[in-house]
């Protein structure tokens, strides 16, 4: 245990990490005592040296039989794991295809619409937002995105207009996902635009395409920051049951394991996509990835049941 002391000077106590340090021979050898296999071993060197033993650790996890003593089941191979590794790095890219389009087609509603009816600079007035706590942090934080931002149109504003606040088409164009999901949830509910932009992304209720927005946010910070989808439980679960769906959407009723895995929100990003972009191939892609990996159980991902044979996914 090591004492720190803070420039303020108090004290808090660190307790160091008891498990040392090991070499990739050593990482090799630890796997293959606890009864990982490997068909080469020279490759899987490769791998974890850039490939961090724990990053890939999230993708055997539920190889071991035992969790306690970490011993893999009979005949886990490593190469196994880096399928899985492979599969979900692929599936992440193809997702975030889906989620610029999302993110565009939302954006350009919602200057589109609101700019429109309300002015320019209507993302600052507080008579529009339902929680005016929300709406000032929202605010401030659309602000310091246009602060950093370092396209051209922004540069161009600052110098020539350095006291005045940008338009909704100039300062939207930088906020992030999240930003814009903030905004629009926190738009009053009567306001007939925020209507017309869900119906516009295929919805009949505001309140599922905020719900729909958080979880996508959530699944694309998850990818920005080349994290996994592999097996993960989501924390931010859509709204499954939508009003009356205006596209191709689920005729059965999905599985407790659906709605928690990545399932669901990888179908409710083909949904908007199949509004906002008819052609695009996203699902195509996926499916085809799915076909190319049979050995990849992709049922930890929540694609169980069916799935395929259901109006979205056909």
């Amino acid at each position: 245990m090591h004492t720190i002391r803070t420039a303020h000077g108090s004290f808090f106590f660190i307790t160091m990490p008891s498990k040392p340090a090991r070499s990739i021979t050593d990482q090799i050898s630890l796997l293959k005592q606890r009864g990982m296999l490997f068909r080469n071993e020279l490759q899987a060197s490769h791998f974890l040296e850039n490939i961090s033993y724990y990053r890939l650790k999230g993708y055997w996890w539920d190889m071991q039989q035992d969790r306690v003593t970490h011993n893999f089941a009979p005949n886990t191979y490593f190469e196994s794991v880096i399928e899985r590794y492979n599969f979900d790095r692929h599936l992440r890219l193809i997702l975030f295809d889906a989620v610029e389009r999302i993110e565009i087609a939302l954006r350009t509603k919602m200057i589109y619409h609101l700019s429109l009816s309300y002015g320019a600079t209507w993302y600052l007035d507080s008579n529009l937002f339902t929680d005016s706590a929300k709406h000032v942090e929202n605010v401030n934080h659309l602000q310091r995105e246009f602060g950093y931002s370092q396209e051209i149109f922004i540069k161009e504003h600052k110098r020539k207009q350095p006291h005045s606040n940008a338009e909704s088409w100039k300062i939207l164009e930088v906020a992030s996902m999240g930003t814009l999901s903030k905004f629009y949830k926190n738009l009053k509910h009567q306001l007939p635009e925020k209507s017309i932009i869900a119906k516009e992304m295929g919805l009949n209720l505001h309140s599922e395409l905020s719900s729909w927005l958080e979880a996508i946010v959530y699944v694309r910070n998850i990818i920005a920051h080349h994290s996994r989808l592999w097996s993960r439980n989501m924390v931010k679960r859509p709204i499954e049951n939508i009003n009356n769906p205006i596209g191709i959407w689920f005729k059965n009723n999905l599985l407790p394991v659906q709605k928690k895995k990545p399932f669901l929100i990888i179908s409710i990003m083909i949904y908007l996509s199949n509004k906002v972009t008819p052609n695009h191939q996203i699902k195509t892609k996926i499916l085809d990835l799915i076909n190319n990996n049979p050995d990849v159980p992709v049922y930890k991902l929540g694609f169980l049941n069916n799935w395929n044979l259901e109006p979205l996914w056909e």
